[in-house]
């Protein structure tokens, strides 16, 4: 039995004493291996050419498909960075006007706090005034009370005094009368 390496050992090399016809085997090693190993690049050359055709024809429809697919992706990608962008902005001139509102809200806040502070102030002081006034009509009307009655109290203790004084003075007058008329009776 001859095997595939034995046939392309033989095929391969035809001696020059053997080219009228017959077939002889050459023992040099270094020319049949040479020889073989060319046989054997042909035959993959001529095999594999089918095989590395198909696989090189795959790969020339998949490299395009694999860039549309990779631009696809990238304008895909572009799109939701640019509508991320777009959100971003958004959100920022929103924020804005919250912050905006809420300085206006707060400002205005304030001054109506303060305009109702002034105006309590306001009451308060006028509460207070009017409050300071009746004091000062009810000290001055206890005052007025005072004096009246402390006049009067001098006024009846002044009559009281010069009644007193007169009927003392008219006793006195009476009395020394009745003792003139006793002197002159006994005399």
């Amino acid at each position: 039995t001859r095997d595939a390496t034995d046939f392309v050992m033989t095929a391969a090399y035809w001696p020059p004493s053997t080219t009228a016809g017959g077939f002889a085997l050459n023992t040099n090693l270094l020319e049949t291996n040479l020889t073989n190993l060319g046989v054997v690049l042909a035959l993959l050359v001529y095999l594999g050419r089918g095989v590395l055709s198909n696989l090189l024809n795959n790969r020339e429809r998949t490299i395009p498909n694999a860039i549309r697919d990779a631009e696809d992706r990238y304008k895909e990608a572009a799109d939701r960075l640019d509508q991320a962008r777009a959100r971003s902005q958004r959100a920022r001139v929103r924020a804005d006007d919250i912050r905006m509102n809420g300085l206006s809200r707060v400002q205005r806040e304030k001054r109506d706090l303060v305009n109702s502070a002034d105006g309590d102030l306001e009451r308060l002081e006028d509460s207070k005034n009017a409050t300071i006034r009746f004091e000062e009509q009810r000290a001055i009307e206890q005052v007025r009370q005072q004096a009246a009655r402390l006049a009067l109290d001098r006024a009846l203790k002044a009559s009281d005094i010069r009644s007193n004084n007169e009927l003392h003075s008219h006793t006195i007058e009476h009395h020394i009368g009745l003792l003139k008329g006793m002197a002159e009776n006994n005399r």
